[in-house]
């Protein structure tokens, strides 16, 4: 009798975890993609849950996106609570960030820098093979050049969703 309450009791706790761990999605114009911050009809360059604060960090851009067409804008914040959105316009953004990628066998680094009210942000994706352990990390660093605070590091809690092409064509990089 124990064995057949327990056996229902874990059968209904599975269901109800199946029931809350199904993902609603709004199907809305302009409602977020999955797992990031970007709308659906935006295309998804970085994003990720980050571990501490639990947010999540996005840069999302136009469909069409060129050096002189389309817009980038990094999010950082909740679906629907947006803390930080930069630029706020959507003109020109291009401009407004620099990209930096490194590549050798076993090392792999990417940034996207860009500055708000003297803070330096750098959203990176690094992978370090011919360290040991290998290190890879991916999430934002956050800089206040010129004063005492030292830099904070916001690491995804997971693999990020990324598609860095074209960016190299269309961001200016760093001299």
């Amino acid at each position: 009798m124990i064995r057949k309450s327990l056996l229902l009791c874990s059968f209904g706790l599975l269901v109800i975890s199946a029931i809350v761990m199904t993902p609603r999605t709004n199907l809305s114009a302009g409602a977020p993609a999955l797992n990031t911050l970007c709308a659906k009809e935006e295309r998804v360059i970085f994003s990720c849950l980050l571990r501490r604060p639990a947010k999540m960090v996005s840069v999302c851009a136009s469909r069409e996106l060129t050096s002189d067409k389309g817009y980038l804008q990094y999010r950082f914040g909740l679906p629907g609570k947006i803390e930080l959105e930069f630029p706020k316009d959507r003109a020109n953004t291009q401009q407004q960030f620099e990209y930096s990628h490194y590549f050798r066998a076993r090392v792999d680094l990417t940034e996207i820098n860009f500055t708000v009210d003297g803070v330096s942000y750098s959203v990176f994706d690094d992978y370090q093979g011919e360290e040991k352990p290998q290190v890879s990390e991916q999430g934002v660093a956050i800089n206040w050049p010129g004063t005492d605070k030292k830099e904070v590091r916001y690491i995804c809690s997971a693999k990020p969703k990324a598609d860095y092409a074209d960016l190299q064509a269309v961001l200016k990089t760093p001299e």
